[in-house]
């Protein structure tokens, strides 16, 4: 109890931080990304011809086949396979987001914020394809990596603007390097705050578990994706599946609650605070942290990769999209909203997904639910390291500065694991919309050339090429912006 209680007033005021995490996140979200995200993701469906509906098929077989790197167009100089960027970046994206931040968008907006959350991804992955084909075609070579590229280095080279990218690049860092990895660790504790662990073990075994990846670079990074990542997803899917299926009659009326929730057709049950707005703010913002599309991050996996063709990677790229939210997201849904819960009490987020799961399958789906957690966080961490990385070199090369680096990223896994929910998601949204407006802007002026090298794409493959190749002498303009020694 508290002086304020006490006197009978109301609750205390918040610390002027969190105060001034609301004001940005009610101006960036309410009066500028919704429709940014939105009108760019109607733009490039429009353009590329649905390109996330008619190219989805060919999606899969892309990634399929492009486990084994061997020469490629780019000048391979050992990069990553296609196959290891398409995991790294689900490492970043399938994550907290997937559990926790699904029931947190249900929490706050009702059922109807799950529609949201798949208008979010669908529009998205046609942006996923543009920023990834753009961080392709201008990625630079790197000695020790194989390749960089992303956000940071198409606005430098394909808009000529060095300010901005080297922006974007510190919006990122903060993001992904510091904030976002803070949200994971806070969600392990959360996870495992039923058996006893205190919050700052948790926290410093994460950092040392942390350490020796970190350090060793992104293609360790993408090797743990490799193997890591389609075992916990698939795990994970094969859960909610046998709930689905042992609650088939209930189907209708969940996906009732769903469609008649986003348009605010229904009263909010649980106590939710629900209505149209409600869902889709929420459904909107943790649809974004999720899958990331048009945040500018998965294009830092995507450039890394050696390829034939920048759209080939931005297919790969799209199809994580749709992975992530209409897959794995709908997945906790599904747990959540099948459950019976009541959604408007004190469980929110990850302890809200483990109270549906052992509704459903008995006490082990809470066990279960925080390994799962544990790995998709843990995983997620390694991932936003990996982007976050190729941005500090995008603005130093300083070896020094990339240590110092490392450790406050540590620091930040400590600090998560010890701040309360609200206050870490708060600036998990602050920082991923600062993020997402200049990357939008970037690509909706550079969506001319992103459109040129799909067109060509398209064109090869209706000549009945089996895997297009990039000739960038084709495209003059393009080729007068790109580095000398890459695409030869």
């Amino acid at each position: 109890m508290n002086i304020f209680s006490l006197l009978g007033a109301a609750e205390a005021p918040k610390p002027l931080f969190d105060q001034f995490l609301d004001w940005g996140n009610g101006l960036l979200w309410g009066s500028v990304l919704i429709y940014l995200l939105v009108g760019a993701g109607l733009y490039f469906t429009v353009r590329t011809g649905a390109a996330q509906l008619r190219l989805l098929g060919h999606a899969w077989q892309a990634v399929m086949g492009s486990r084994d790197s061997g020469p490629t167009a780019d000048g391979g100089r050992g990069g990553i396979t296609s196959f290891q960027a398409f995991a790294t970046g689900l490492a970043s994206r399938v994550g907290t987001g997937n559990i926790a931040g699904v029931a947190i968008a249900i929490s706050l907006g009702g059922p109807g914020a799950v529609f949201w959350m798949w208008m979010t991804a669908l529009l998205g992955m046609s942006t996923a394809l543009i920023e990834a084909s753009l961080a392709q075609a201008y990625k630079v070579p790197d000695e020790a990596h194989g390749f960089r590229g992303g956000p940071a280095y198409y606005i430098r080279q394909g808009l000529g603007q060095g300010w901005m990218g080297s922006l974007f690049a510190v919006f990122l860092i903060i993001a992904f390097g510091l904030v976002f990895n803070a949200v994971q660790s806070n969600s392990i504790v959360a996870a495992l705050s039923g058996y006893g662990f205190g919050a700052l073990p948790v926290g410093l075994v994460l950092a040392l578990l942390t350490a020796p990846i970190i350090f060793g670079g992104i293609k360790r990074v993408s090797r743990v994706a490799e193997v890591v990542v389609p075992i916990m997803a698939v795990l994970y899917l094969l859960i909610a599946l046998f709930v689905i299926l042992t609650n088939l009659s209930e189907l209708p009326g969940m996906f009732s609650s769903i469609f008649q929730g986003a348009f605010g057709l229904q009263a909010a049950a649980g106590g939710v605070a629900g209505g149209i707005a409600a869902a889709l703010l929420n459904g909107v913002k943790r649809g974004l942290f999720s899958n990331e599309a048009g945040m500018g991050s998965a294009p830092n996996a995507a450039a890394a990769a050696s390829v034939n063709h920048p759209v080939q990677q931005g297919l790969v790229q799209m199809l994580g999209v749709f992975v992530d939210t209409i897959l794995v997201c709908t997945a906790t849904a599904a747990i959540i909203l099948l459950s019976g819960v009541h959604l408007g009490g004190t469980e929110t987020g990850v302890q809200l997904t483990q109270a549906a799961l052992t509704e459903h399958v008995g006490a082990w789906g809470d066990d279960f639910l925080a390994l799962a957690i544990f790995l998709f966080a843990f995983t997620s961490i390694i991932g936003n390291y990996a982007y976050a990385e190729s941005n500090v070199q995008y603005l130093s090369r300083s070896r020094t500065l990339l240590n110092l680096f490392r450790l406050l990223v540590l620091g930040m896994v400590v600090f998560g694991a010890l701040r309360d929910v609200p206050t870490v998601w708060n600036m998990a949204d602050l920082s991923m919309g600062l993020m997402a407006i200049t990357n939008l802007v970037a690509l909706l002026l550079l969506s001319p050339v992103a459109l040129r090298l799909l067109k060509d794409y398209d064109r090869q493959r209706r000549a009945g090429v089996a895997e297009p190749v990039f000739d960038r002498r084709a495209d003059p303009e393009l080729d007068r912006r790109l580095p000398d020694d890459i695409w030869k």
